[in-house]
Formats: structure tokens, C-alpha cells, sequence
């Protein structure tokens, strides 16, 4: 075990009671479907197999808890946002599948609301959209760009607020306009995916923690428990991909770190806003995100922490005290009124990160071989659409959700390293370094932008 399940995150430690440990599998089986990893992707495939199929013998095998990875840890954002841009996947795909790629997304919002009502998780969900301010006339710039962008590809509810309208919804510091979308929600995300868990094995699906999978092959994934037999094996391991034989170059785990205040009083969320408990940001280049949490907390994260050379993967990762600092650096720059609030809880975890940040899903018919992820941290509405989509997959339903451009995408893999670090690396000095650069000279960072040609974004 990589960490007592109380020291990942603040959201675990905020469960209304400890969760029911699941016995790990206990020998040799045989099913129809076979999922690695009981994270939000796994689990919802399994939810949408089920209940399409009641009789399908399916089982989800996990080498810790359920929820162990992102899904227990992230930022609680149900977002319509994709990791790769529309522009990217028109020239690839067509500018007919970028607009139904994001237009799924949009629809996958709602249709996790949907289910989090229907199976009754009290997920804490609070659809109140999301807004991200630009505080420097560059990042003003940058958002009006961005609305002008959606507007391509058929967003029409993406807005652009002058200052006043943004310093209506929050409240902080030098907000000179912003952009807002309807399509987000704030969660708690380690009761939703132990909900989803729930949800699964009410429907007769099989979850095993403590069950390492060590080889997933045709046919089946063999684990330290035993051998699970199935017509379809499907992985959905996410930054954890990395770990498993032959699989170290498919995604880089690269580190999002966040904290957690204690609850404010009424009076500070007087000034702070956010009362429909949107989510926010601002439009600097290093990614920060937050919200405001059901107790009234402000669970705040970002990018910035260390990739790990080999694709690493360990429990003291998720601690960089430089990063913590740095993260209440810039909430008290947002909202100096919390300076002297106490934080209570920081954590961290890697996401998957592909090599041209496009998250894929797939399932090769031949083999039975399935895969989803990538999510470069946008997975809690993406892995939605990524098991809805699996499923229809499995069962050889033709619908809409197979036709999206995402679905059999192949990203390069990552460079061997000394090559993988050096570009992961000089990836996060570009984003952090571009934002110092535009502070300092008001213009658009030459770096940033050169960056994305790389990417070819």
C-alpha cells in the first residue's frame, strides 16, 4: 500500500463515514468483462454495462481502494472541458467531429448530474458553472480570444464578463473581466466515486481491492490473487498506466498538488462570492483551480510540482512543500482575506498525461483489449463519457458516442528518458516562466506560444 487511505486527500478524510474495504479476489474466475482500476473510468464502464446488460458477468480489480487515484483526489470540477483543443482535433478529424467532441462534453455534464440524483449519492453537487478571471490586460486579452474561439465551434454559452459583472461573482483581487460557462459543477469527488462503487455492486458487479494486476493480456488479466478470464479486458489505470509492464511510455504521471482552508464564516464569504459555489480560476498559464467546498472551505490546487524521472510513482510525491507554498501564495494573492485562515488538509497526486494531450478511448474487437484516459486532468465528466463510450463499444452498439473522434485515437508514446523528463520538465518551466515573462512585459509570452507549437496546439 502506497498510503493509508486518510492521508490522500481532504475529501477522504471528509467521507460521512470510513468506507467498506472490499475483499480482494480470492482465486481463478471467469466474466464477460474484466476493468483495471476503480477509479471514476472503471467504475462508470461497469455502471453503464450493467444497466444496459443486467446480465453480464463483469469485474472491476483494483490494487489499492476504490478511488484511490484521481478520482479520490482531484478538484471536485465536473467540467465540459477537453484536454485537447477543438482546433487540434479539426485539423485531425474534421471540424464536424470537434464540434460533437465538445458538444459531448457539454451533454456529459448534465448526464453525471443525472445519475448522481437516480442513485441517490449525496456527491454535494452544485452545478453553478465556472469562472475564470483575467486579472492583467493580457489575460483579458487571452479570454476574449477564448470566447471568440468557442463561438467557432458552436459554444454560444461561454461569456465574457466585464469587471463588474466578474467582481459580482467572485471576489477577488484585480479582476478586470472574466469568462463564465453554465457548464460545470462542483462535487465531492471521493463520495461520488464511492457512490458509483455503491451503484456498481448493486448491480451485481464484482469489485476487488487489493488485487494487483500484473499483465493484461487477450483473454484475461492475471493478478497476484489469480486469473481473470474474460472476452473483454479493459484498462482504465489512468497516471497508473505507467506501472504496468510495457505500458511506461503510453503517459507521463505528472504531479497536481492542492490544499484545503478550514471553513469561513458567512462574513468572509460576504466578500469572496462564488455563492452558487462556482468553481474558478484566472487565465495565467500555470493551471490553478478551486472551489468552494458544501462546509465552505476553499479547496484550491495547481500545476507546478516536479515530474519524476522513470515515470515514477510514489506516496512522497504527493508532498512538495515548495509547491504548498507556493499554492497559498497565490490564494492570499486572490483573496488576501484568507491570509491568516488555517490550512487544514494538502495532498496531491499525478495525472495522466499523453504525448500530444489528446485522452483517448478504444476497444480493439479482435483482442478484446480496451483502454480510456489521458484526461490531463479533466477526467471527472470526461471518464463518464469514456465508460458510457466503452460501454456501447463492448456491447457493439452503433450510436453517436463510438462516431466521436476521440474514440481510437492513438497518441505517440513519450520519448525514452533522459528524453521524457527533460520535455516534461522543460514543459513545466515554459508554463511558469510564461507567466513571470508576461507580468514583466505586459505583452503575450513568445515562450508559451512556442510551447504550443510543439504540441501542435
Amino acid at each position: 500500500m502506497d498510503a493509508p487511505l486518510s492521508a490522500l486527500s481532504f475529501w477522504h478524510d471528509s467521507l460521512p463515514a470510513p468506507p467498506r474495504r472490499r475483499p480482494p479476489l480470492s482465486g481463478d474466475i471467469d466474466v464477460d468483462v474484466a476493468i483495471v482500476g476503480a477509479g471514476y473510468t472503471g467504475l462508470w464502464t461497469a455502471y453503464y454495462l450493467a444497466a444496459a446488460n443486467p446480465s453480464l458477468r463483469v469485474a472491476v480489480l483494483e490494487r489499492e481502494t476504490v478511488g484511490f487515484g484521481a478520482s479520490g483526489r482531484n478538484g471536485g470540477w465536473c467540467s465540459a472541458l477537453f484536454p485537447a483543443a477543438a482546433s487540434w482535433l479539426a485539423r485531425r478529424y474534421g471540424a464536424a467531429a470537434a464540434v460533437a467532441q465538445l458538444r459531448a462534453m457539454r451533454e456529459t455534464v448534465d448526464e453525471v448530474g443525472r445519475v448522481i440524483a437516480a442513485e441517490g449519492v449525496d456527491a454535494q453537487w452544485a452545478k453553478g458553472g465556472s469562472i475564470v478571471a483575467a486579472r492583467t490586460p493580457v489575460q483579458l486579452a487571452r479570454a476574449r480570444a477564448q470566447v471568440s474561439e468557442a463561438r467557432r465551434w458552436g459554444d454560444t454559452d461561454l461569456e465574457l464578463l466585464d469587471a463588474r459583472a466578474a467582481q459580482a461573482v467572485i471576489g477577488a483581487t484585480g479582476v478586470l473581466g472574466a469568462t463564465y460557462t453554465p457548464h460545470c459543477a462542483a462535487l465531492h469527488p471521493a463520495r461520488l466515486v464511492h457512490g458509483l462503487a455503491d451503484a456498481v455492486a448493486r448491480r451485481g458487479v464484482t469489485v476487488c481491492e487489493g488485487t494487483t494486476v500484473t499483465r493484461i493480456r487477450p483473454g484475461a488479466a492475471e493478478t497476484d490473487h489469480g486469473r481473470v478470464r474474460a472476452r473483454y479486458v479493459l484498462r482504465a489505470t489512468e497516471a497508473w498506466t505507467a506501472r504496468l509492464p510495457g505500458s511506461r511510455r503510453d503517459v507521463a504521471p505528472v504531479y497536481s498538488l492542492m490544499l484545503a482552508t478550514e471553513p469561513l464564516p458567512a462574513s468572509s464569504w460576504d466578500a469572496l462570492g462564488l455563492r452558487r459555489r462556482e468553481t474558478f480560476a484566472d487565465h495565467r498559464h500555470l493551471v490553478i483551480y478551486g472551489q468552494r467546498t458544501a462546509d465552505g472551505r476553499l479547496a484550491f490546487g495547481g500545476r507546478g510540482a516536479p515530474y519524476h524521472l522513470g515515470s515514477r510513482i510514489e506516496a512522497r510525491f504527493d508532498r512538495e512543500p515548495a509547491v504548498f507554498a507556493d499554492l497559498r501564495r497565490v490564494l492570499v494573492d486572490l483573496f488576501p482575506a484568507v491570509r491568516d485562515v488555517a490550512i487544514t488538509h494538502t495532498w496531491g497526486g499525478p495525472l495522466g498525461v499523453p504525448r500530444d494531450w489528446c485522452a483517448s478511448v478504444g476497444l480493439d474487437r479482435v483482442s478484446g483489449l480496451g483502454a480510456a484516459g489521458g484526461y490531463v486532468g479533466d477526467g471527472v465528466a470526461t471518464s463518464n463519457l469514456a465508460g458510457r463510450t466503452l460501454a456501447d463499444l463492448v456491447l457493439g452498439h452503433d450510436s453517436e458516442l463510438v462516431r466521436l473522434p476521440w474514440v481510437g485515437h492513438r497518441s505517440r508514446r513519450w520519448e525514452p528518458e533522459p528524453l521524457r523528463w527533460l520535455g516534461v520538465t522543460a514543459g513545466l518551466r515554459v508554463m511558469t516562466g510564461a507567466d513571470a515573462e508576461e507580468a514583466r512585459t505586459g505583452r503575450p509570452s513568445r515562450r508559451a506560444a512556442a510551447f504550443a507549437r510543439v504540441l501542435g496546439h
